[in-house]
């Protein structure tokens, strides 16, 4: 039997295989190594997979009792994982000529204001959630806005997609226009109230989520902190380091602190459920504090280029690193663009990042760092049957390149630096077609 004709939101068997090349990870591979064993690659491997979770695979062709989906040719990977997007800033992508501070002002608090309205939230969180799918990300930590409804609308758009999610509504009581600020009772209320009713269902997960320090008082924040004491099974998600300008803003609003990092450190807010995006003018003391706390720094080589941020030291991390998106900021949802900025901003640096550095980042090293590797990030046994099928190469150019690849790293290298949505031919959450 075969499902070959199966459509994007029907029922998969309970049983069924997936033929195609496998490739995930093992192991971290070390920085600039082309030839690693932390890499499994699978050619023409069939992956077996039973109510949702992969149980084999293996090279031989299953028997009789397997429904069969042939993706022969074509690449199979984890389901990205992208660390750090906006739901509410699909409408801002690719907006004009600012830097951090003043974009926010421009174009981003004036789109969030929108999503007060619950009709405007729950369509936002369907196309938002339907377009990370199309681009290869099955699980992902999300900004929503400062609207409790918001929030609510991504969470229930994830369960009914069987998507990992990870949100919480955005604490900002200060520094942001009318409209986008809460305050500390309304908003602990809040956050009680969704953590009470999604966090830890299905796939959902709560994360305290602080927009940045400039935009919450102290009060706040002590309050954001004591929520994660409460709790060392919540997230917390929230930027930091990200632009010169606003790490002197920090400076003079907390000058108490020691550094941008040590403000939240101050309140307890740096664990190893922390997801901090950007981390770019980081000092040795925030690395050495961010690796000691087993807290992640979420990558968004896009935004960081398309805003003029600076350029990120890969190399010189001492913590996790995973891969974002940062739309908004960041000019596309496909990880695999994003991964190419990734590179360039390393190559600028005088450092080469690898295919398998790169991908490791946005699979089962994001998935470990959220303390998520037994679920996903990977095509091992036990995991969800997470994964997307892509094409080696779309286009004269691509196939071209494709076809004089001499061995492996080469060829997943110049996939990554050509490929985008296009190349997604499959997308499976659960085992569950979406795309």
């Amino acid at each position: 039997m075969s499902f070959t004709n199966q459509e994007k939101s029907s029922i998969a068997p309970r049983r069924w295989a997936l033929r195609g090349d496998l490739l995930d990870f093992t192991a971290a591979p070390a920085w600039g190594d082309t030839e690693s064993p932390a890499v499994r690659f699978d050619r023409d491997h069939w992956l077996l997979i039973e109510d949702g979770r992969i149980v084999g695979r293996q090279a031989a062709e299953p028997d009789a009792s397997w429904a069969r989906k042939d993706h022969a040719g074509q690449l199979v990977l984890p389901g990205f994982i992208d660390t750090h997007v906006h739901c509410p800033q699909l409408e801002v992508i690719g907006s004009y000529g600012t830097e951090l501070l003043d974009w926010l002002q421009r174009y981003t608090f004036p789109a969030e204001r929108a999503f007060a309205d619950p009709a405007r939230s729950r369509a936002g969180a369907e196309v938002f959630l339907d377009a990370l799918l199309a681009s290869g990300t099955t699980s992902a930590v999300v900004f929503p806005t400062v609207h409790k409804v918001s929030a609510e609308a991504l969470f229930e758009g994830a369960a009914a997609r069987g998507m990992r999610l990870v949100t919480g509504k955005v604490l900002m009581d200060r520094h942001a226009p009318d409209g986008l600020r809460d305050d500390v009772e309304q908003a602990e209320r809040d956050c009680v109230d969704l953590i009470d009713r999604f966090h830890g269902r299905e796939r959902l997960a709560y994360a305290v989520t602080v927009r940045f320090a400039p935009t919450s008082t102290p009060e706040q924040l002590a309050m954001a902190g004591a929520l994660c004491r409460a709790d060392a099974s919540l997230y917390m998600q929230t930027h930091v380091a990200e632009n010169r300008a606003e790490v002197a803003w920090v400076a003079q609003l907390f000058p108490q602190a020691r550094s941008y990092l040590d403000v939240y450190e101050c309140v307890g807010l740096v664990h190893e459920r922390a997801v901090l995006a950007h981390g770019i003018w980081l000092d040795a003391a925030d690395k050495r504090l961010l690796a000691e706390r087993g807290a992640q720094v979420a990558h968004c080589p896009s935004s960081n280029l398309f805003l003029g941020s600076g350029l990120f030291d890969w190399p010189g991390a001492e913590f996790n690193v995973s891969l974002a998106s940062d739309v908004g900021g960041g000019t596309s949802l496909s990880l695999p663009r994003n991964l190419l900025d990734a590179y360039k901003i390393q190559a600028l640096r005088g450092a080469r990042l690898t295919a398998w550095a790169a991908l490791h980042a946005a699979t089962r090293g994001a998935a470990e760092a959220l303390r998520l590797g037994g679920e996903v990030g990977g095509l091992s046994a036990g995991q969800a049957a997470d994964l997307c099928v892509w094409d080696w190469a779309r286009g004269p150019v691509a196939e071209a390149r494709d076809a004089a690849a001499r061995e492996l790293h080469e060829r997943v290298f110049a996939w990554m630096t050509q490929a985008d949505e296009r190349n997604l031919a499959a997308c499976y959450v659960a085992g569950q077609r979406r795309v």
